[in-house]
């Protein structure tokens, strides 16, 4: 015990770790396996607790073998250990959860670190070609290590039906696609090799080998493979891989990709792919969250909007609007989130609106780094927000104690951008004005300075016009236990969503939505989430079967008509 290090010393002796025979560290032999740090752990400690777990594929001499001549005797050799053994530790400087980095900030220099994120590219480019074998000798084996179930909700017995049905082979499209239209849509952040290997210190928990790209990219094409959704929204695809693999591999697959790459150097941005044989593409309309004339758009963010036509279906200009976006991370400039917001639901609005003024569904997926029951997030699905006197650092909800104090300025964002305070753009939001008050002028012409009065009031309310629910509701009923769609070194919260235009007789959407669209989606299941503690019963985000950081979200709609 006081050959230990004194962060682990604090751990207390009523804790004990079971080992194995073949797990007890000895001198003289190899070691096969030994204490692994999970990253799950009790809000006492500042450090995870030990489980017993298989070596990694970066060894490094414990800390704690005594003196030097004493492990020279010990007859250890290198020579002795193979890529699949190692010795993983935490690193003692490493913050507890509650402090999140920015995406942009830099470890300090006084901080213990024994590589630098060029020699960890440097010797994941010697070892690529192993980690590849390895990773297909496992697949091919079919090993099961690290993997854990997830299972469908359903909202409806007709639901289930049908996807036993699609199980056994059955084609919706031959069979009562005149009647309904049911179609499954995936929301996925897919973790950018280069985010990863700039952000490494996220996932010290991971196994070397398995952060290389050459690993990482069959499980996600398999995930996507065996999920079959019929419209992927896809964030932190990275150009070069989406150039050379991602696209052609989903187009083989029976997808048509659309993608929007991010406007500055970070070489990722968002996709949307959908299955031809269910629909055909209408419009694709991409979002540019960054503006050279305007200061406070400095991000380089993006967003996508398709609008799609469904086939199959009795009703020739029936039209499905997909939206898909991955906000500013940083959680001290929800100024900034709010506007990129604003700026893609105006896109939506544009692209959505149909020829009596009414919405066609909408689908609204996507990374919006925001947790449930931030004001940005109720701004989502209320359709409104009053952020007069509202910090800037609790939009978003990220943090527990928000370090961005500042109050946001009314209104956030300058007239210029084009956009109001309705989240339209400002030329179609002035000819429904105009239109509108050519039918009150007559009736109250003596109301003008009122109406004046009452804009200024109004100028710290944002608003729009979709009526829209979320595909999960976050907590776990019976245990009320947060869902978690992101899990990696420092944090496990929910920050991936499907929101969607529900239909009158959605029982699964929240009470009080009114019908303001040309029909409306129902939802007839989704593929459930996880809670924290399941994640780090396999060593957290990325592991073996599951190479992002984040979850894929995966939900069943109907399209329903008016």
């Amino acid at each position: 015990h006081s050959m230990l290090p004194r962060h682990v010393q604090r751990l207390g002796r009523d804790w004990i770790t079971h080992w194995s025979g073949s797990q007890i560290l000895t001198f003289n032999s190899p070691v096969s396996s030994c204490m692994r740090w999970a990253g799950h752990y009790p809000p006492w400690a500042s450090f995870p607790l030990p489980i017993a777990a298989d070596f990694s594929a970066n060894w490094r001499f414990p800390p704690f073998f005594g003196p030097w001549r004493q492990f020279q005797n010990s007859h250890w050799h290198l020579e002795n250990y193979t890529q699949s053994c190692c010795f993983h530790l935490p690193n003692p400087s490493m913050k507890s959860e509650g402090e999140e980095p920015l995406t942009k900030k830099r470890k300090l220099s006084g901080q213990d670190d024994t590589s630098t994120p060029e020699q960890e590219t440097n010797l994941s480019n010697q070892k690529e070609a192993s980690c590849l074998s390895v990773a297909e000798n496992e697949e091919k084996h079919g090993s099961k290590k690290g993997t854990i179930k997830r299972h469908w909700e359903y909202f409806c017995q007709q639901s289930k039906t049908m996807k036993i049905a699609k199980n056994k082979g059955s084609d919706q499209s031959s069979t009562g696609s005149e009647a309904t239209f049911d179609f499954t849509v995936m929301s996925y952040n897919i973790l950018s090799q280069s985010l990863l290997e700039g952000n490494s210190h996220l996932y010290k928990h991971c196994r070397q080998r398995l952060l290389f790209w050459t690993y990482r990219f069959p499980n996600i094409l398999q995930e996507i493979k065996e999920l079959d959704a019929d419209v992927l929204c896809l964030q932190e695809v990275q150009e070069d891989h989406y150039r050379t693999e991602i696209k052609s591999s989903l187009e083989s697959l029976g997808y048509h990709c659309e993608y929007k790459m991010r406007t500055g150097r970070k070489p990722d941005g968002c996709a949307i792919c959908f299955k031809t044989s269910k629909f055909s593409l209408i419009s694709s309309n991409p979002v540019e969250f960054f503006r050279r004339d305007i200061p406070l758009l400095d991000r380089d963010n993006v967003g996508l909007v398709l609008l799609l036509q469904p086939r199959f279906h009795c009703k020739a200009n029936a039209a499905i609007c997909i939206a898909n976006t991955h906000l500013l991370y940083n959680p001290r400039r929800g100024d900034i989130k709010l506007t990129q917001l604003a700026m893609l639901l105006a896109e939506i609005a544009s692209v959505a609106t149909q020829k009596d003024g009414s919405f066609c569904p909408i689908i609204l997926c996507g990374d919006f780094n925001s947790v449930p029951g931030s004001p940005l997030y109720r701004f989502i699905k209320e359709g409104k927000l009053n952020y007069e006197g509202l910090a800037i650092g609790k939009v978003s909800g990220q943090e527990q104690f928000p370090r961005g104090q500042r109050i946001l300025s009314i209104p956030i964002w300058p007239k210029k951008l084009g956009i109001s305070q309705n989240c339209v753009y400002e030329i179609k939001q002035q000819q429904k004005e105009e239109n509108a008050g050519e039918k009150l002028e007559a009736e109250k012409p003596d109301n003008t300075q009122e109406i004046v009065i009452a804009t200024e009031k109004l100028s710290s309310k944002l608003r729009h016009h979709f009526k829209l629910s979320s595909v999960y509701s976050h907590y776990f009923p019976e245990t009320g236990v947060p869902e978690v769609t992101t899990c990696h070194s420092r944090s496990a919260v929910t920050v991936d969503y499907i929101f969607y235009s529900a239909a009158n007789d959605d029982t699964a959407a929240q009470t009080g939505k009114k019908d303001s669209f040309c029909g409306g989606l129902k939802l007839l299941g989704r593929l459930a989430l996880l809670t924290e503690k399941d994640l780090w019963t396999v060593n957290g985000l990325p592991n073996e079967k599951n190479s992002s950081d984040h979850l894929p979200l995966l939900a069943e709609f109907r399209l329903i008509e008016r």
